[in-house]
């Protein structure tokens, strides 16, 4: 199936200084796809570009196989958008607003608006005054808002700006049942835990170019940080066992007669064999994955991300 995004070779560039450069990744259609990066790295410059508020100086973006290059109308008709906060009229009351919004776009029936409401979760609210939505309420409006002309894919920037934590998971659960009924979603957010129980997959962005694209749980199998703790009866004894037999692990030993084997790849059988050969009991075993914020400042040097 034909990815619903794909950028190929993108490139911004001001006054001589590359912004992003040469980037290329796509999306599949329903995938909840993340956007990282240290502060600068250009997402917000990526982002601007994916929707049109920004001109590429090279580069392709295809949208449900439309160029938006040549084909802007109808590459743009397939994206949903939340850049920084929603644009809402807080004297009207919600219904009104997506009403409003309903007659820019065009060929948005009632029934529709229906739909999209009662998909963020909002009709019980939906007469009320925006101004008194809560910052959460007024966040599921801009995606009921963004959703009003069916797109095949949303994009959003930093959408949990300011919620507190039951307004953040009430929007991760949106963002799988969007994607759960077939609607792809680009989402860069500075939450690195939110960005991980969240998306599929992401890609990370440093400096203009690109660094990866990958499953959350593969980058989190690769990284250097990954541990396993074997509680044993004479963790010194293991020590030395192991490193009699298997010099290439990283082991130590942690307080509490703990071995820790760093990053540990393929079977764990032989590491097993080899203790019980030395006569060590194996009486408890852990394993210690990375977060994807320790995966991620790992990739980038420990820099700051946004």
């Amino acid at each position: 199936m034909e990815p619903v995004l794909q950028v190929e070779g993108l490139t911004k560039s001001i006054k001589g200084r590359t912004l992003v450069d040469r980037i290329s990744f796509d999306i599949r259609r329903g995938e909840v796809f993340g956007l990282l990066g240290p502060n600068g790295a250009g997402k917000t410059t990526t982002i601007r570009m994916l929707v049109g508020l920004a001109q590429p100086s090279a580069g392709r973006i295809r949208i449900e196989g439309h160029d938006l290059a040549g084909d802007r109308s109808q590459a743009m008709r397939r994206v949903g958008a939340i850049v920084e906060n929603p644009e809402l009229y807080p004297y009207l009351s919600g219904l009104e607003n997506l009403r409003q919004f309903a007659r820019l776009s065009g060929q948005v029936t009632d029934s529709r608006i229906k739909e999209v409401v009662e998909l963020v979760g909002l009709t019980d609210r939906i007469t009320d005054k925006v101004r008194r939505y809560s910052l959460g309420m007024r966040q599921r409006l801009g995606v009921a808002q963004a959703l009003l002309h069916s797109p095949s894919l949303l994009i959003l920037d930093e959408p949990t700006n300011g919620l507190d934590p039951s307004g953040i998971r009430e929007f991760r659960d949106l963002l799988r049942r969007l994607a759960q009924e077939g609607t792809s979603v680009l989402i860069s957010s500075h939450l690195l835990a939110e960005i991980e129980l969240v998306c599929d997959r992401i890609g990370v962005i440093q400096q203009g170019k690109w660094v990866t694209t990958s499953s959350v749980v593969d980058l989190q199998n690769q990284s250097r940080h990954n541990r396993l703790l074997l509680h044993v009866d004479h963790a010194q004894r293991a020590l030395e066992a192991l490193g009699r037999i298997a010099a290439d692990l990283q082991a130590s030993v942690e307080e509490g007669d703990v071995l820790a084997i760093d990053s540990p790849s393929g079977s764990l059988n032989p590491i097993f064999a080899l203790l019980l050969a030395a006569d060590v009991d194996i009486r408890r075993v852990e394993e210690k994955i990375s977060t994807l914020e320790d995966v991620f400042l790992e990739m980038t040097g420990g820099e700051a991300h946004a």
